[in-house]
C-alpha cells in the first residue's frame, strides 16, 4: 500500500506533522495551513505538469515544438503509476476540512478559510474529472485500516460534479470581496465556476457517447457566474494604446489588479523566477512557434477574415502580418518588432522557432535571457477569460444577444481598436475555414460560436487553455493534421520584415555569401511542403500523429492503482 495511488497519499500525516490535538488554536495556524495550498495546487510555470495543464507551454496545435507530446502521437500508454492520479493535494485540503474546528473558533473566523480549502477542493476534483471522467470522491481523510474508502469504486462523473459545485458555491458566499491577485476572493471563486461549469457543460453537449445529463445547467451556471463578475465585480481590461495594451500586460514586471484575478508572481529581488523568456528566444526547448492556422485565423484590422482573401495560402510573411488583429503583432515578431528594452527592429530568429511566428507573448527585457531568469507575472485568472466563458455559453445555450456580445467579447476588441463582433453578420455567414476545423457546431448560432472560439484562441494563447478547449469540444482531431508554419517559395533570399536586407536564405547544397543572414538549409533545417517548389514549412514533418476518438478524450488509471484496488476499473479501450 505504499505506491502512488490513494493508499500512499491519503492515508498519511502531511509533511508538516500537524496533528488535530496541537492545530487549528487560532486564525494564523488556519492562515498558515491553508496558503500552503496556493504552492501546492496552483498551476506551476516551465511546462512543470500540476496534474493538469501548464502555463504557456501548450504544446497542441496553438504552439509547435521541433518534438511532439505523447498526447500528439498517439503515444500515450497506460502508466505504471502516477501518470496525474495523485491524491496528496485532496489530503491536505480534506485534513484540514475535518480538523479546524479543534480550535473552537467562530464560524466568523473559520469559514473564509474554509471557503478557501473547499475553492482547491473544488479546483482538485474539477480538474480529476477533465482528465479521467468518473473518480472516487473523498470529503474526508482516509484511515489507514479504512478498507472500504481504500478501495472505493469511482463515483459518477455527475455526483461528483454536485459535490464540485457544493464546495465552489460555498466558496462563493464566504470568500471575501476584497480585489487581490495574491488571495483567493469571491471573484476568483466564481471565475472558476465559469470556467469548470463551461467545461463541463460543453463536454456534455458534444460528448453524446457519454449520455451526460444536464449540460444546460452547467452552461447557464457557468453563463450566470460570468455575469456576476461582469456585473458586480472590480475588474476590468487593461487599456493603453492598441499597439501596446495587449503585450504590456503581460511582459510588465508587475501584475495588473485591474484585469489579473489570480497571478502566479516571480520576483528578481527574492530570486525566484520563471522561464519564459528562455522557451520563446532559445533553440534549447523546441523552438516553439504559433501554428499556421492560429496565424490564419486572426482578422484583418477592419474585422474582415484574413482567409477570405483570395491567395491567402500563398502570402509570405511581411504580406500576411500587414493590417492584421494588433494582438497577432503582440504574440510573434512581426515586421518592426523591438524588444522591451529594445532600439532595434528584429525579425523572427529560426535559431528560436520552428514555425516562423516566433513568441513574444510575456517576453521581458534582455537581461531576462538566461535559463530561469525571468521575473513577470504569469496570471492563472483573469477578467478576459470570465467575459469570453460569458459570451461562449450564452452561445451554446441559444440566450446570447448583441448586448452580451457587447459587454463580453467587444472589451477586448476595444483594447486593441478592433471592430466589435456583430451577432447577426457572424450566424448570417458562419467562417468556412473555422466550421472545417470544428466540425461539430451547428444551429442558428452556429456563426457567433465559431467567431468566440477564435477570439478565444487568439486572446488566451500561451495561458493553458487549448487543450481542455480541444477536449470539450470534442475537437481532438485537429491535432492530428500536419503542422504547418511560414510561407516560403522555394530557394532563395527572403527579407521578412521589409527592411530592404535578407533575413533568411533557404539553400540546397552550398549557402551562398550574404552578411547577417539566417541560413536554412532544405531537407536538414527546413522543411518545405513541396520541396524546391516551396509551400509552408512542415515542421516535425517525419513523426506520426494519432488521435483515438473513442479512447483519448479521458487519461488513463495507473496499472499499479488497478491492482491495489480491484474495484477500480480503467477507462474505455485503453
Amino acid at each position: 500500500m505504499l505506491f502512488s495511488g490513494c493508499s500512499k497519499s491519503l492515508d498519511r500525516e502531511p509533511l508538516s506533522q500537524i496533528s488535530p490535538d496541537n492545530a487549528f488554536n487560532s486564525e494564523n495556524e488556519l492562515k498558515l495551513y491553508v496558503s500552503s495550498f496556493y504552492d501546492k495546487m496552483l498551476p506551476k510555470s516551465d511546462g512543470e505538469d500540476n496534474g493538469f495543464y501548464s502555463l504557456y507551454t501548450e504544446n497542441s496545435d496553438n504552439i509547435i515544438l521541433t518534438y511532439l507530446d505523447d498526447k500528439v502521437t498517439g503515444k500515450r500508454t497506460v502508466p505504471v503509476s502516477g501518470g496525474g492520479w495523485n491524491w496528496d493535494n485532496l489530503r491536505n485540503v480534506n485534513y484540514f476540512l475535518q480538523n479546524y474546528q479543534r480550535g473552537k473558533l467562530a464560524p466568523s473566523v473559520t469559514n473564509k478559510y474554509v471557503a478557501v480549502a473547499k475553492f482547491f477542493r473544488a479546483f482538485f476534483y474539477s480538474s480529476m474529472v477533465q482528465r479521467y471522467g468518473d473518480v472516487p470522491w473523498y470529503s474526508k481523510v482516509i484511515e489507514v485500516t479504512d478498507n472500504a474508502a481504500l478501495t472505493k469504486a469511482r463515483d459518477p462523473r455527475t455526483m461528483v460534479m454536485d459535490s464540485v459545485l457544493n464546495d465552489i458555491d460555498f466558496a462563493i458566499n464566504n470568500l471575501p470581496s476584497t480585489q487581490s491577485p495574491d488571495v483567493i476572493n469571491k471573484w476568483t471563486a466564481l471565475t472558476l465556476k465559469s470556467r469548470l461549469c463551461l467545461f463541463e457543460g460543453t463536454f456534455r453537449k458534444y460528448h453524446t457517447e457519454f449520455k451526460l445529463p444536464d449540460a444546460d445547467k452547467f452552461l447557464q451556471l457557468a453563463a450566470d457566474a460570468g455575469a456576476q463578475v461582469i456585473d458586480q465585480g472590480p475588474y476590468t481590461i487593461y487599456t493603453s494604446t492598441p499597439d501596446k495594451a495587449y503585450a504590456t500586460l503581460f511582459n510588465s514586471l508587475t501584475v495588473n489588479p485591474g484585469e489579473v484575478i489570480l497571478a502566479r508572481e516571480f520576483s528578481a529581488n527574492l530570486q525566484i523566477f520563471q522561464n519564459v523568456n528562455y522557451y520563446a528566444i532559445s533553440p534549447s526547448f523546441g523552438k516553439p512557434g504559433l501554428e499556421k492556422r492560429l496565424v490564419n485565423s486572426y482578422l484583418m484590422k477592419d474585422g474582415s477574415r484574413f482567409t477570405d482573401i483570395p491567395g491567402y495560402q500563398t502570402k509570405q510573411f511581411f504580406e500576411e502580418t500587414q493590417n492584421r488583429d494588433p494582438r497577432l503583432s503582440q504574440t510573434v515578431r512581426t515586421p518592426g518588432y523591438k524588444r522591451v528594452d529594445g532600439t532595434v527592429a528584429l525579425a523572427p530568429s529560426f535559431g528560436g522557432t520552428v514555425t516562423g511566428y516566433q513568441l513574444t507573448k510575456f517576453v521581458t527585457a534582455q537581461a531576462n535571457d538566461a535559463l530561469g531568469k525571468s521575473p513577470n507575472p504569469l496570471p492563472i485568472f483573469r477578467y478576459a477569460e470570465v467575459l469570453l466563458n460569458f459570451a461562449e455559453a450564452k452561445a451554446e445555450l441559444g440566450t446570447l444577444t448583441q448586448a452580451d456580445l457587447d459587454k463580453s467579447v467587444k472589451r477586448l476588441r476595444d483594447r486593441v481598436a478592433m471592430p466589435a463582433m456583430n451577432m447577426a453578420t457572424a450566424n448570417g455567414n458562419p467562417d468556412p475555414y473555422l466550421a472545417a476545423q470544428y466540425t461539430h457546431v451547428n444551429g442558428a448560432n452556429k456563426g457567433v460560436i465559431l467567431e468566440i472560439r477564435r477570439e478565444r484562441r487568439i486572446e488566451l494563447v500561451m495561458e493553458g487553455f487549448r487543450w481542455n478547449d480541444l477536449m470539450r469540444w470534442k475537437e481532438g482531431h485537429l491535432v492530428t493534421d500536419q503542422f504547418k508554419g511560414e510561407y516560403f517559395p522555394g530557394l532563395g533570399n527572403y527579407d521578412l520584415d521589409g527592411d530592404g536586407k535578407t533575413d533568411v536564405v533557404i539553400y540546397a547544397d552550398t549557402p551562398p555569401n550574404v552578411p547577417n543572414a539566417q541560413f536554412l538549409k532544405l531537407g536538414t533545417d527546413v522543411t518545405l511542403e513541396n520541396g524546391t517548389a516551396g509551400g509552408n514549412i512542415l515542421p516535425n514533418s517525419n513523426l506520426p500523429k494519432k488521435f483515438n476518438e473513442d479512447r483519448d478524450y479521458l487519461y488513463p488509471l495507473p496499472t499499479q492503482d488497478l491492482l491495489l484496488n480491484p474495484n477500480l476499473k480503467q477507462n474505455p479501450n485503453w
